[in-house]
């Protein structure tokens, strides 16, 4: 807040007295003369800071690189093992259930599906087994693959398995059992030479630190008392000019924000352009009380205006829509002190959060979506072997009964074991996010993917499906299969929505949409991407399930797990997208997708 704005509205003014910049200059010379050594100073101090931080920064990434592979290598053979053996567990499982049903004279069809997919689910990791290197002997891994042969074949021959199956199974998880101690020992040893990698790294950036706090203390030691030196020769002068701008300076004591002062009337005696821009009707000497914004604008000031206080006092957040009808903006009001002309007034102080505030709730959403998440895959973790279980003795007790009443009750069961099932594996990937795997995809041949996936919903529910596609298919980057399960279950949510024989939309278009910066309130620009609008004539929603169609397990239907629309926020969000719901009551169901075409 100075003698005037930008635009030549005066905010400030008030008749010249003794002192003045002349008085400020005569005692000590040009101000430049004053400012020159600490701004030399600063600028040392800046650089010395900023030399310090890149580098620290070096060092730390010379030390989280210098591991990061052999992590890598070491978690992917890890996880091959682990499918591996997996794998061969439920092989010996479905052959040892065989051989025992087999046993107990059970007639059995000539061929075991299941058995052969979990033969061939071994067979297929093999290949990749051959490429882990193996400690010890060469002949060490050619043993252990050829034990690996000979138990996947001897499943194949019940009779062999029921005599030798057991001992060769233990044989396998033996071998698998030193692999896995010989990873663990790989990583053991890798974790010693981070710690120190890490070690070394510290001692060096706080010897960088030491001499960086040392130079500093020489740099403004030196800078003050060039300063001092300086301010002494112009103290006089600068007292002259500090009364006369004593009430700027106290303009300038509060929020560097939108900033009004106020007389004892409540009347607007100076205020800050910026002040001015949120209330552009406003104006020197009118009272707050008059109408000259909007009913939310007078309400704040009249909350903020409501007592005189003696010290800075926080009125609270407060929310109002700008005369042009734009979004809602929040700010934080304070008022403090201010004497005008031997009088009580008020400094009035508007600081815009509403970034912060968007930020706050956005910030209070993910982490209550990250802490359920944890716990529900945790559940989902205990709830997984005990369902395989329930899932195999179910499966025997079909096998063991010819009762309609028994079978009856036994798919009632399974239903309630698939559904179980269903939930787990969502509440898996919702809790594990899955990498995107980009290729250049088509988005138009995507869509009719999609559609040929919901055809049996479609059919039953005699629904037509108007496409409307873009002549010129946008192309982009991206993960077809995450995304086809985003259009999948916004599709199949559309059909269950509308009414027996009402079409579903569906519209593909290229479009420039928002970057991830800029959807978060930063200085992102728009880019080339591409929107998908899926609408149905179904029944809409109200205002609150509008809100919270995006929560986990917050679901309208009966049989839902409440993740779906989750899950698919999450996976365009992953590709630098959004996704928003347009519904009303009574008047069908609108989800827009934007997708930028080239992910960052």
């Amino acid at each position: 807040m100075g003698e005037g704005s930008s635009d030549g509205r005066a905010v400030y003014s008030r008749p010249g007295g003794r002192g003045g910049e002349g008085a400020f200059e005569s005692s000590g010379g040009p101000l430049w003369q004053a400012l020159a050594p600490l701004l030399v100073g600063f600028a040392l101090l800046v650089a010395l800071v900023i030399g310090l931080g890149y580098l620290s920064a070096d060092k730390v990434r010379e030390t989280r690189f210098s591991t990061q592979q052999e992590e890598r290598a070491l978690a992917a053979r890890l996880n091959l093992l682990l499918n591996l053996n997996l794998a061969l567990n439920k092989l010996n499982t479905e052959a040892r259930i065989r051989g025992r049903l087999e046993a107990a004279g059970v007639m059995l069809p000539p061929t075991d599906l299941r058995l052969r997919n979990e033969r061939d689910a071994v067979r297929a990791l093999l290949p990749d087994f051959d490429k882990l290197p193996v400690g010890g002997p060469p002949e060490r891994k050619a043993d252990i693959r050829r034990r690996l042969d000979e138990f996947v074949a001897m499943t194949g021959d019940l009779r062999r398995y029921s005599l030798e199956g057991f001992s060769a199974h233990q044989g396998v998880e033996k071998d698998l059992d030193a692999l896995f101690d010989e990873i663990d020992a790989e990583r053991d040893a890798l974790d010693e030479r981070r710690d120190a990698a890490i070690e070394r790294a510290r001692g060096e950036i706080l010897l960088l630190m030491w001499l960086g706090a040392l130079t500093g203390l020489v740099v403004a030691t030196a800078t003050t008392l060039e300063v001092w030196r300086r301010f002494r020769q112009m103290r006089r002068g600068y007292e002259a000019l500090r009364r006369e701008r004593q009430f700027s300076a106290q303009m300038l004591g509060g929020l560097p924000s939108a900033v009004a002062a106020l007389d004892r009337e409540d009347r607007i005696r100076s205020a800050n352009t910026a002040f001015f821009e949120v209330f552009p009707a406003a104006g020197l000497g009118v009272s707050i009380h008059d109408k000259f914004t909007t009913p939310d604008g007078l309400a704040l000031l009249a909350a903020a205006t409501s007592s005189h206080v003696t010290r800075t006092t926080y009125r609270g957040r407060w929310s109002m829509v700008g005369e042009d009808g734009g979004a809602p903006r929040s700010f934080d009001i304070y008022s403090s002190p201010l004497e005008i002309e031997g009088e009580p007034g008020q400094l009035l102080t508007l600081v815009d959060v509403t970034e912060a505030a968007e930020a706050e709730v956005e910030l209070r959403r993910q982490e209550a979506l990250a802490a359920v998440g944890q716990a529900a895959a945790q559940v989902a973790h205990e709830i997984k072997n005990p369902l395989g279980s329930i899932r195999l003795g179910v499966a025997m007790l079909r096998d063991m009964t010819d009762n309609r009443e028994a079978i009856t009750t036994i798919d009632l069961v399974e239903r309630g074991i698939e559904h179980l099932s269903k939930l787990t594996l969502d509440v898996t990937q919702f809790s594990r996010r899955r990498q995107l795997n980009l290729a250049e995809a088509d988005l138009n041949a995507l869509m009719d993917e999609s559609l040929d996936l919901v055809a049996d919903n479609l059919r039953v529910k005699q629904t037509e499906v108007e496409r409307r596609y873009a002549a010129d298919s946008p192309r982009g980057t991206w993960d077809e299969d995450q995304l086809r399960q985003v259009f999948v279950n916004l599709l199949a949510n559309a059909v269950d929505a509308s009414p027996a024989g009402a079409p579903v939309t569906v519209t593909t278009e290229a479009a420039q949409v928002a970057s991830g910066a800029r959807r978060n309130g930063g200085g992102g620009k728009s880019v080339a991407g591409a929107r998908v609008r899926i609408a149905d004539r179904g029944p809409g929603m109200d205002e609150r399930t509008r809100a919270r169609i995006f929560e986990p397990f917050f679901t309208t239907k009966k049989k839902g797990t409440g993740l779906g629309l989750a899950i698919a926020k999450q996976i365009v969000e992953q590709h630098g997208g959004s996704i928003l719901v347009e519904s009303a009551p009574g008047e069908g169901t609108r989800f827009t997708i934007e997708l930028p075409l080239n992910p960052a």
